[in-house]
């Protein structure tokens, strides 16, 4: 009697579990998986999610969408890592410091080089006329992003190094109000903080990132979710393809798309949107030798704490 009682409740146990798990039931009874998606404002996947039109393509596979929105890539990163989210976007150098610290992530595409509207600012009526002038300045940027990788790269170009100027490690936001102030000599940042600053503030772009960085974007997913979803991923990626082609040929219902959620004015984001290309490139070997510069410069600056491969992490 002991055991049929024993047996009993385990049966009732199990059945409460079942009803409780946090699977989505369809119309019909069945079940939904979920692919959680992190995305930020300032990104491809944004345009994706207000088209709404995965929703409609991973409906027909079982598939629901959950969208999470991060401030910025490192966070997006360390969700994936935590297993939070299962896909998302981020720049060039998050996926470098996740590597470093061994997070379980592949790298499944890329985005199309966006070097344009990444560059040096300096004040309208300013001194600064060349990357020599820089010396003895303060320059702002945000750590260990893009913009850290850019003023390196520019100053190796004409012999100064990273210790010439006086860095001031800000986020876009901070960076602009120090630069409006006169607290710093120039900016390092991307767009549409960098056409925000033009058109507002009559900055002048000193460089773009026209040899020294692509500044692609690159979707990531953890890694145990890609191995096991093959075809969602690919159905993703297509998607964003999809959106992305509608983006390059619709610049004007995108500036009104994405201005009031970047919650920046539309000449910014016209300017910001007329100087790239949305898209989604296969990793192959020139990508990954421009990732490898990326972490071996980081490794020499002690920036991260070990030399790092990317392409185990990268999958071609």
């Amino acid at each position: 009697m002991t055991k049929k009682l024993a047996f009993f409740l385990l049966v009732i146990i199990t059945g409460l579990m079942i009803s409780c798990s946090p699977q989505n039931s369809s119309t019909d009874g069945s079940t939904e998986d979920v692919i959680r998606i992190g995305y930020q404002k300032n990104g491809p996947l944004i345009i994706l999610k207000t088209l709404g039109t995965l929703e409609e393509r991973l409906e027909s596979e079982g598939y629901k969408v959950e969208w999470n929105e991060f401030q910025a890539g490192p966070a997006l990163v360390e969700a994936l890592n935590a297993d939070s989210i299962d896909f998302g976007r981020t720049g060039n150098t998050p996926p470098i410091f996740a590597q470093a610290a061994n997070a379980p992530f592949l790298t499944v595409a890329a985005g199309k080089s966006k070097f344009e509207g990444s560059g040096i600012l300096v004040a309208e009526g300013s001194s600064i006329l060349s990357l020599e002038d820089l010396k003895g300045k303060k320059v702002s940027f945000s750590k260990g992003s893009s913009s850290h990788y850019l003023i390196v790269k520019a100053l190796e170009s004409v012999g100064l190094t990273y210790s010439d100027i006086t860095p001031v490690y800000l986020s876009p936001g901070d960076a602009r109000i120090a630069f409006e102030q006169g607290q710093t000599d120039a900016m390092v940042v991307w767009d549409p903080f960098t056409s925000s600053t033009q058109i507002n503030m009559g900055a002048k772009l000193l460089i773009d990132g026209e040899g020294y960085t692509t500044d692609r974007d690159f979707f990531i997913a953890n890694k145990e979710f890609a191995k096991e979803n093959h075809e969602i991923i690919d159905i993703v990626l297509e998607e964003i393809e999809k959106s992305s082609d509608w983006a390059n040929n619709n610049h004007g219902e995108l500036v009104k798309m994405l201005a009031p959620i970047i919650d920046i004015d539309e000449a910014s984001i016209e300017m910001a949107v007329k100087r790239r290309v949305y898209g989604v490139d296969s990793i192959n070997d020139e990508i990954i030798k421009e990732q490898q510069e990326i972490a071996d410069t980081f490794y020499r600056l002690d920036i991260i704490p070990k030399k790092i491969n990317v392409k185990e992490v990268m999958d071609d």
